[in-house]
């Protein structure tokens, strides 16, 4: 444990995190925020970005102080601040884009798994979105059977990671004004792999030297990922395991029960989850549970493999990112079942701590000192009934005495696909549209992200769509932020009595409320395409659109990767807080003002959500204005 111990009511806005950070020091278990006082102070060249180790002549650091010409005003190769910081930013977003398209990756071929026979336990569940998808996508779909059909999307979206075309697939839905945009400054997404691959390669030594050129490529290997991998990813994974629609659920650690076996699952891929799911909600393993002295079987939600559950079977959330080691502090949890991407290592020691099996199931994301489940397509029921005997097991060992279950959970709604969006409207985009041109609905903001110490949990996330919302600005939210607005009582209609007058209005003749859950993080891309679709309707490019983005809490290379293709698509984003390129005044020149010439948007730096939002308000007043709206 660490000597320096903060003060609990500055580390989080929640009373079921207060509480369980409590329990944490009292059972002698170190949480992120311990880890983080560790930490600091930071090195200061690493926040600036002015560090390389790309090369062993190195590793090298410049400094801010250094005069042109200096002592540390380049590196043993010559390279100086600019393009020092311009590379490191460059992978940073090629790690975010390989995150969330690797992801994609994996759901293509699990589908190919079931065209090929080879996955009995998954199947189809919206073949009409497979058809849907096969007509966008140019592939016949009359007359044929439904696996040949399939097989074809299959090959269609295996052909966005590689290198023989000249762009991905669903660049098809990007208006035309935003394509000529990317052909003019070249960074038209041709493929995944080829994108981040020429990253690697252009941030080698002795490569690409001028850092606005190596900007430019990071922004294409962020448009590849949301156009084209973490697209796929949200495509696939509802023609696989349904189409979001409307429906309710409940979130916070309330969600945990001290009378059932309690399994949570964490990380991005459903293809593991929804198995888990399945085979908790079989009699016999709830028979199994009860004669073990339980009541029954809860699955609940961490992170986005959470949000991936609950969007589409309204399983109850227990915490975003922040929240996964205080989950397992309350003593309840029998099994933490992970796949990859944002899961702490350290989750595997507090689960040594209590009872807690903690279960890897990825070849990709395997942790030392967990229980290691070979995990695939073909024999996913079967690991997944032995995890849940192990969980099962496990409930037997549970100390009720180290059992707290801090609060009871809140409501929420979710289940907002573009599908049910336009279902809900009746079909059409227009009844949005005139809202939008009346003024009751003044534009759209997306608020995504994850959490950060950094900043006390989920104050900045709740503060700022509270800001936008009494402002009658519409909010989008996924991935962890999700939780955070949830537990505020912003994911229920009755939420629109924090709106202002416009949105509540349009709320309550809806029966929605004034923000809407539209998944995990790969499913910004259902944003994108949201906004493709307002555009198109109006004959419009998205960056005359009033719509802005905020990532407020965010830490990870993958939030780097959405921001940097949110802005390439012509949405104006802010960020919490600043990447690691302030090192550098012409990389941050160009991230907060240059690229708002070329590409129509830019970044926004700005940790105090109450301003953050004024400048959010700013923006789409000034695009309604420009659109000929009142303001």
């Amino acid at each position: 444990m660490n000597d320096k111990l903060l003060d609990i009511n500055e580390m989080s806005i929640w009373d079921d995190a207060k509480r369980m950070l409590e329990k944490a020091r009292k059972d002698g278990v170190e949480t992120a925020w311990d880890r983080l006082a560790q930490q600091t102070p930071h090195c200061r060249f690493c926040e600036l970005g002015t560090t390389c180790r790309n090369c062993v002549m190195g590793p090298c650091r410049i400094s801010a102080k250094a005069e042109p010409g200096g002592k540390l005003s380049r590196g043993v190769c010559g390279a100086d601040a600019d393009v020092i910081v311009a590379r490191n930013f460059g992978r940073f977003i090629a790690g975010g884009s390989a995150g969330h398209s690797d992801h994609g990756r994996d759901v293509i071929e699990t589908l190919e798994a079931v065209v090929e026979g080879k996955a009995a336990d998954y199947q189809i569940r919206d073949a009409a979105k497979l058809l849907r998808i096969a007509a966008e996508l140019g592939i016949a779909v009359e007359g044929r059977a439904m696996n040949d059909v399939a097989a074809d999307v299959v090959d269609a979206c295996y052909s966005d990671f590689g290198s023989r075309r000249k762009a991905v697939n669903f660049v098809s839905r990007v208006p035309a004004k935003r394509k000529e945009i990317w052909k003019k400054l070249n960074i038209m997404p041709r493929g995944v792999d080829r994108e981040i691959a020429e990253m690697m390669h252009r941030t080698h030594m002795g490569c690409d030297n001028d850092a606005p050129n190596t900007l430019l490529h990071a922004a294409r290997c962020a448009l590849s990922d949301g156009w084209a991998g973490s697209m796929i990813a949200t495509e696939l994974c509802d023609i696989l395991f349904g189409t979001p629609t409307p429906r309710k659920s409940t979130v916070n650690l309330g969600v945990i029960k001290k009378e059932t076996v309690n399994i949570l699952v964490h990380g991005h891929n459903p293809v593991v989850s929804e198995m888990i799911l399945m085979a908790a909600r079989e009699p016999e393993m709830v028979e199994r549970a009860k004669k073990a002295g339980a009541q029954g079987i809860t699955v609940a939600g961490l992170c986005c493999t959470g949000n991936e559950l609950l969007m589409r079977q309204g399983i109850p959330m227990a915490g975003n990112h922040l929240m996964t080691e205080l989950a397992i502090v309350t003593g309840a949890v029998e099994a933490v079942v992970v796949d990859y991407q944002c899961i702490m290592p350290s989750l595997v020691q507090i689960s040594a701590c209590y009872h807690t099996r903690f279960i890897d199931t990825a070849a990709k994301a395997r942790f030392t000192g967990a229980i290691h489940m070979n995990f695939t397509p073909e024999n996913a029921r079967e690991e997944a009934h032995k995890i849940l005997h192990m969980a099962i097991d496990a409930f037997v060992e549970r100390d009720p005495g180290r059992v707290d279950i801090p609060v009871e959970p809140v409501d929420i709604m979710t289940g907002f696909s573009n599908e049910a969006i336009l279902e809900a409207l009746g079909g059409s985009l227009e009844p949005l549209l005139d809202a939008v041109k009346g003024g009751t609905v003044r534009g759209f903001a997306a608020v995504v992200g994850c959490n950060n110490p950094k900043i006390k949990q989920d104050s900045s996330n709740v503060g700022i769509i509270k800001e936008l919302i009494k402002n009658d600005i519409m909010v989008l939210v996924t991935g962890c932020v999700t939780t955070a607005a949830g537990k505020a009582g912003l994911l229920m209609p009755e939420g629109a009595e924090m709106a202002g007058p416009g949105l509540r209005s349009l709320c309550g003749a809806l029966g929605i409320p004034p923000v809407l859950h539209m998944g995990s993080c790969v499913d910004n891309a259902r944003i994108m395409q949201l906004c493709a679709l307002i555009a198109n309707s109006l004959g419009v490019d998205i960056s005359d659109l009033p719509v802005v983005a905020s990532a407020p809490e965010w830490y990870s290379e993958k939030a780097a990767a959405i921001g940097m293709y949110a802005v390439a698509s012509g949405v104006y984003t802010h960020l919490g807080l600043p990447p690691n390129i302030l090192g550098s005044q012409l990389v941050t020149d160009i991230a907060l003002n240059g690229l708002e010439g070329l590409v129509g948007a830019s970044f926004v730096v700005e940790p105090d959500p109450v301003k953050a939002a004024e400048l959010l308000n700013k923006r789409i007043t000034s695009k309604r204005l420009a659109l000929g709206l009142n303001a």
